[in-house]
């Protein structure tokens, strides 16, 4: 079974950029999160439709 959630920090690694633009992708709705007690994840989903997309958001 694949995973559906992962850390910050991983998702950062997965697209190869660092842990505070994935920060600022997340403030920007790019990256899709849920809050599990005192851990943010992030969904994977939107780690694949980001990285499909083509483009990446430029930071604010």
């Amino acid at each position: 079974m694949e995973p559906v959630l992962c850390s910050i920090a991983d998702a950062a690694r997965m697209l190869g950029i660092g842990r505070t633009k994935a920060y600022e992708l997340i403030e920007e709705g790019a990256l899709a999160t849920v809050s599990i007690g005192a851990r943010r994840l992030v969904k994977v989903d939107s780690i694949k439709r980001l990285a499909g997309s083509g483009t990446m958001p430029d930071a604010a």
